[in-house]
């Protein structure tokens, strides 16, 4: 079932497969919407109840006009639905929303499935780099231009390009309004980086070896940190693990599901 969620100064799309059981919640990354989801959903809401939703922006989901907190956003998620405890799937950008959830609110998280996931208080010169070249793309209005570098680093499964990959190139495209309505309005939640080893919850975390590398080193870190992680290297992936391998993110998703409590 599809409602608005209010949240605070705004409201976000979200839907309830509804069902018994505890329930599962999908977080998506920043390189797509909700829809990120659907090679995958299939698999997972024949068994279990599955709530995703759209960030502030993104899908369905008016764009931001106040400052707020992703991490504070998820949570009231899980207070709409009346969630005492779920297993949150999350990818890339829904990734350090749900880490820092589950550092501040660990009663709440039942299991974690990470996939090609960000974390906060992790710094990058090449993220700087990255994120620079997109600003001076979008200071001259070439979303075209934004599309073709990020797939160009995200999209190496596929040729990255958006003639080898229309796919992935679509779901960029239409994320890209999110980005530019994000700014000056997404908050970014204390750093996580060092706390990783408070995390109690099951844990797996999924990278894609296609990923940049910088994203793989992050990666490895991470789950060397996460207290009794599994560690799975997708050899087919990049940063969009549901569309290259959604088979494989099923399973596993389904496997952390069987280790949450």
């Amino acid at each position: 079932m599809e409602t608005m969620v209010p949240v605070d100064g705004g409201e976000l799309w979200a839907d309830d497969t509804g069902g018994d059981g505890l329930p599962m919640v999908l977080v998506h990354p920043g390189v797509g919407d909700s829809t990120i989801w659907d090679p995958v959903l299939p698999a997972l809401d024949a068994r279990h109840r599955v709530i995703r939703y759209d960030a502030r922006g993104y899908g369905r989901s008016p764009a931001p006009d106040v400052a707020y907190s992703p991490t504070a956003d998820l949570r009231a998620v899980l207070d709409h639905f009346g969630l005492t405890r779920a297993v949150l799937v999350a990818s890339s950008m829904g990734g350090a929303a749900s880490i820092t959830l589950t550092l501040n609110t660990p009663e709440r998280v039942a299991g974690l499935a990470l996939l090609v996931p960000a974390v906060t208080g992790y710094d990058s010169p090449a993220d700087t780099a990255l994120h620079q070249d997109i600003g001076k793309l979008a200071q001259t209005g070439d979303t075209e231009g934004i599309v073709r570098l990020g797939l160009s680093r995200w999209g190496q499964a596929a040729g990255g390009s958006p003639e080898t990959d229309p796919a992935a190139a679509d779901h960029l495209r239409a994320v890209l309004p999110a980005w530019f309505a994000n700014i000056d309005h997404q908050q970014t939640d204390p750093p996580a980086f060092d706390r990783l080893g408070d995390i109690t919850a099951p844990t797996v975390l999924a990278l894609g070896e296609l990923d940049r590398p910088e994203v793989v080193r992050c990666n490895e870190e991470m789950a060397a940190r996460i207290p009794r992680c599994r560690l799975v290297r997708l050899a087919a992936s990049d940063h969009y693990p549901t569309l290259r391998e959604p088979e494989n993110c099923a399973r596993l998703i389904e496997e952390l599901y069987a280790r949450a409590r």
